[in-house]
């Protein structure tokens, strides 16, 4: 019984920050330089999370990932579908690795 209370407690505490934001942030008005820097945040984390791995593609060789990486960012500047962005990168890499 006591763990069942334990799991819920750290059920809430863990909950509990992650909810009033989300209830909160949408009544806020932020002033227009704060929305365009706020709304920079996914882009700049997604490129952390993703270049470390363009540059580790290949061992040695980490021109292979940029390569990619630059097919990805052409693609994407064309309007493409995210899919067919993803798709022409892997191919890319792939035809550099064979």
């Amino acid at each position: 019984m006591i763990i069942i209370l334990i799991i819920i407690g750290m059920s809430l505490v863990t909950m509990i920050p992650r909810v009033i934001p989300a209830f909160v942030v949408g009544q806020l008005e932020f002033k227009s330089w704060l929305n365009r820097w706020l709304n920079a945040i996914p882009y700049a984390a997604l490129g952390a999370l993703i270049f470390p791995g363009i540059m580790s593609v290949q061992e040695g060789q980490p021109h292979i990932g940029l390569v990619g990486g630059l097919v990805a960012i052409v693609l994407a500047a064309l309007g493409l579908n995210v899919i067919l962005v993803v798709m022409g990168a892997i191919f890319t890499v792939f035809l550099l690795l064979t």
